[in-house]
């Protein structure tokens, strides 16, 4: 004689997987909310290496702007020859998080040549920026970082943990890290 569940053993089951999803799925929540943070990290990271490498392969300026209102950044070369650079990058972050850019406060680089008659201050040249109103990390054709871009990027989640994207010591790249400094 074969045997089967009764209703009341399925509503029994049906009653304990209830209890276990509800108990788990806050757990669950801010595990995947992590996970969406580091993942926007990530992208920006690999962007900036994508932008380094794209500087000197090209050996013209490459930005990565960074829109916070908007909550949008894209990768973009200097324009040169052509208006428009067919290898833009423009991506949105995702839309729990946020992100702020924590700038540098140099003085602006200026060199004086002192002579026997007089100074002069010797001039560089004007960088077009492609979105001059917004924080740009600049990499060089020769691979270094502008040092007029940004120190660091912070990106925040819903539940205000956050990450940031900073210059390394030597200044030559960014990295991820978990605090400012």
């Amino acid at each position: 004689m074969r045997r089967a569940f009764t209703l009341i053993e399925l509503i029994l089951i049906m009653a304990l997987l209830t209890i276990a999803v509800s108990m788990t799925a806050p757990t669950l929540s801010r595990f995947f909310r992590g996970r969406t943070l580091e993942a926007e990290a990530r992208r920006l990271l690999a962007l900036t290496h994508i932008g380094q490498s794209r500087a000197v392969s090209e050996g013209v300026p490459v930005d990565l702007w960074v829109d916070p209102e908007e909550g949008s950044f894209g990768l973009e070369a200097e324009p040169s020859y052509e208006e428009n650079d067919p290898k833009a990058i423009i991506n949105s972050i995702d839309s729990s998080l946020q992100i702020q850019v924590v700038a540098r406060t140099l003085a602006a680089a200026t060199k004086t040549l002192t002579r026997l008659t007089g100074s002069s201050t010797v001039s560089v040249p004007k960088a077009q920026l492609i979105h001059p109103t917004l924080p740009t990390i600049r990499f060089l054709p020769d691979g270094s970082i502008s040092d007029t871009s940004p120190h660091s990027l912070r990106l925040i989640g819903r539940d205000g943990d956050s990450l940031w994207l900073a210059q390394t010591r030597n200044r030559l790249n960014y990295e991820i890290r978990t605090t400012e400094k």
